[in-house]
């Protein structure tokens, strides 16, 4: 299973024309037109023979074999790893939190993004084990949306909270991002934020649709013939996935960087280390992703046009496209690891939830809970407002 750009994962095609050179495909269509119209019936071997030497067929069998095995079984472990931690991150958010700032409601949305997301796996494993799609073109563009929209949130949530950490450790206080900083003020930022990865969905989602083919329905993006979408597709997904999310990085943290090394306090250090961890996996983890998306872009501009190039990039895309989807479950493993006190008030919770299984937890949370109160009253406001750090 594969797909171009921001279309959501679809099936291997068994054979592909791939005609050499730049415009090949309508001068040799123009070409066998004329041959053809002066054949008789006698002289058909003559025009399979132009087919046979103007046409290579590229056989994807072994793609198509591959990825219905290793893709429902890495989908539906990312999905059931994902979930459950993205789920955890919420539950502590929700039931934890004594009073809103930006730092928490990023996380929040940035675990709701990842949720919307992982949501969208089952129907794509379930895609790729049956080769054809079974769920109407409703849930087409239903799952391309979750699949999408989830992908655009989570870049656009830890870009908005990269500069959060910059503007809170640089001091520059706004009213946008201050500690003291409205409910309203947040919602309206938050809902800035899901418009925008809005916006930057639906040409997918739009374009999104069934096909009936002769093994079955496809869910795929259809761009119309003749336009620029599916070229605007390709560098959309560099510009958003890759492009932005790295300059925002390293404008903030060549910044941030000389600050830390100046202070002697590691409080605001682990306060933006949470924050820098999760972009460098994102970014570990989504550039193989976007240098193959761009492959795929010269290969639609005509570079790279042989058969065993579009082989290759078929068998790159479902390792790759793998890799790009398990960032999903990384996310509360980062927080497990980084944040001390967000690990207790997730033991604290499985406690409630399983007392036999991590009842052993009680005396650790207890302690950490009265000594971290203690060093909280004694942090600065910059630092004792980003939570479960």
């Amino acid at each position: 299973m594969k797909h171009h750009l921001t279309a959501p994962p679809r099936q291997t095609v068994a054979y592909t024309a791939c005609f050499p050179g730049h415009n090949s495909a309508l001068q040799n269509s123009g070409a066998m037109t004329m041959v053809y119209s002066n054949m008789t019936t006698e002289n058909y071997s003559d025009y399979y023979n132009i087919i046979s030497d103007e046409i290579q067929i590229c056989r994807h069998d072994s793609i198509r074999s591959f990825s219905q095995v290793f893709l429902p079984t890495l989908y539906s472990i990312v999905f059931i790893v994902g979930f459950i931690g993205n789920g955890l991150v919420l539950c502590v958010l929700v039931k934890y939190h004594k009073s809103s700032n930006v730092t928490d409601v990023c996380l929040f949305n940035l675990a709701l993004s990842d949720l919307l997301f992982l949501i969208s796996l089952p129907f794509w494993a379930h895609y790729a084990a049956i080769n054809k799609w079974t769920f109407g073109n409703f849930m087409c563009h239903a799952v391309t949306a979750l699949y999408i929209l989830g992908f655009y949130g989570s870049i656009f949530f830890i870009i908005l909270m990269t500069v959060h950490r910059y503007i809170i450790t640089a001091q520059i206080h706004t009213s946008l991002f201050s500690r003291h900083q409205p409910i309203r003020g947040s919602i309206v930022l938050i809902l800035f934020m899901w418009a925008l990865s809005l916006g930057a969905s639906l040409p997918t989602v739009i374009f999104s649709q069934i096909k009936n083919e002769s093994n079955g329905w496809r869910c795929r993006v259809e761009y119309p013939e003749g336009t620029g979408w599916r070229s605007f597709s390709y560098i959309e997904m560099n510009i958003l996935g890759l492009i932005i999310p790295l300059s925002v990085m390293v404008f903030c943290y060549s910044r941030i960087v000389p600050i830390l090394t100046a202070m002697k306090s590691k409080k605001k250090h682990k306060a933006v280390r949470l924050v820098f961890v999760l972009v460098i996996v994102f970014f570990l983890f989504w550039t193989p992703y976007n240098i193959v998306i761009f492959l795929r872009f010269l290969h639609h501009l005509g570079y790279m046009n042989t058969c065993q190039w579009e082989q290759d990039l078929n068998m790159a895309m479902q390792w790759v496209e793998t890799i790009a989807f398990s960032h999903c479950c990384l996310n509360p493993i980062i927080y497990a690891f980084v944040g001390q006190k967000f690990r207790n008030l997730v033991l604290k919770i499985l406690k409630e939830w399983f007392p036999l299984c991590f009842g052993c937890c009680t005396q650790t949370v207890s302690d950490f809970s009265g000594r971290r109160s203690m060093s909280v009253a004694s942090c600065s406001p910059e630092v004792s407002s980003t939570k479960f750090v």
